[in-house]
């Protein structure tokens, strides 16, 4: 490859496809390398909804995030000519009065009014176990971002603009004006590569945790439910009546591969929200690139300005992604002062 280009972007989860699109809408060229190595993005449910249902309470920057991630999956599905975006109401079970109160009172709070129904809500699906009701969310729904992924790789493919390969950072050699990678001539490089990052000898100094999921598919003809349920587990429609059970948290186990334990959980937990026969057919784990924070991971390396990083979108980065790509991309060419809980320089005192 003789003309160099603008960009190397190193992964294709949400965060190197969000990056790709900012690439193309701002007219710069670029080049994608991905190992498979890291499946979070592939496996998650996808879901937008920016209320934490734990508390309820307003996920951070959430507004900000869904005025940009909703256009940005629109223009996908005309653009690949898919369906992606599947609007979805979450119900979230009661377990008690406490519960109904809180979020009677958290539905009274302006900036969560738009998306929480103060009324309670029946679940009508019968075969779900809810003897306090609900509460319904509005404005939600989920992507499906395996779908998504793989119509956006065969497109790159399509344009010879994706290399599907082990990324070897001891082969960049750096130079005044541009960075090499074997054949490849670039600007900058960005690393967007979740829980990869640990093996990255530029960033891997990051408090990035990582957070394995587990998740099952299940098949329950009788259950009958076409919304997002959330009690001890997601319970999520996917069509044919099957549904996504999700999801667990293991800080521990950093690898890719679904365990027993994982299956038990979700299982013991799911009879506690449901009463029907069902069979599993899948199970799928990932590693989620989580911070202590809770915030992402933006910015360029203090000693070379040509690596820059997108990482730590933690659970939310259906909804996170397109927004950070934006603000990376401003920071870099345009020198926008990213904020400083996003900004990777808040750990620099322990580098």
């Amino acid at each position: 490859m003789d003309k160099p280009i603008d960009y190397i972007i190193v992964g294709l989860g949400l965060a190197g496809l969000a990056f790709a699109e900012e690439l193309e809408a701002q007219g710069k060229t670029y080049m994608v390398f991905e190992d498979n190595s890291q499946t979070s993005s592939q496996v998650a449910g996808g879901m937008y909804n920016p209320v934490i249902l734990k508390r309820f309470t307003p996920v951070w920057n959430a507004q900000e995030q869904l005025e940009v991630a909703i256009p940005f999956y629109g223009f996908l599905e005309k653009k690949l000519s898919g369906l992606f975006d599947e609007q979805l109401p979450i119900y979230r079970t009661f377990k008690s009065f406490e519960e109904q109160n809180n979020w009677f009172i958290a539905a009274d709070k302006p900036v969560l009014q738009e998306y929480m129904d103060p009324e309670l809500a029946e679940v009508e699906a019968k075969h779900v176990i809810s003897p306090f009701k609900a509460g319904r969310l509005k404005h939600t729904g989920r992507i499906r971002v395996k779908e998504l992924l793989n119509a956006y790789r065969d497109k790159l493919a399509s344009k010879n603009l994706l290399r599907l390969e082990q990324f070897r950072y001891e082969r960049i050699i750096t130079w005044e004006d541009h960075l090499e990678y074997g054949e490849v001539k670039a600007g900058r490089i960005v690393f967007c590569e979740g829980n990869g990052i640990k093996k990255n000898p530029f960033f891997n100094n990051l408090p990035l945790t990582g957070t394995k999921g587990e998740l099952i598919t299940i098949h329950a003809p009788d259950l009958e439910l076409n919304y997002v349920v959330k009690s001890a587990v997601f319970i999520m429609p996917l069509g044919d009546d099957k549904y996504k059970v999700g999801a667990t948290f293991n800080w521990k186990d950093k690898t890719n591969l679904p365990t027993t334990e994982g299956r038990a959980e979700l299982e013991k937990k799911l009879k506690t929200v449901i009463n029907c026969e069902y069979r599993v057919v899948g199970h799928e784990a990932g590693v989620r690139p989580t911070t202590g924070d809770r915030r992402p991971l933006i910015g360029v390396h203090p000693d070379n300005e040509r690596f820059a990083v997108l990482n730590g979108l933690g659970t939310r980065g259906v909804m996170i992604a397109p927004l950070m790509a934006k603000k990376l991309y401003q920071f870099i060419e345009n020198g926008r002062p990213l904020e400083k809980e996003i900004d990777i320089r808040r750990f620099k005192s322990k580098h």
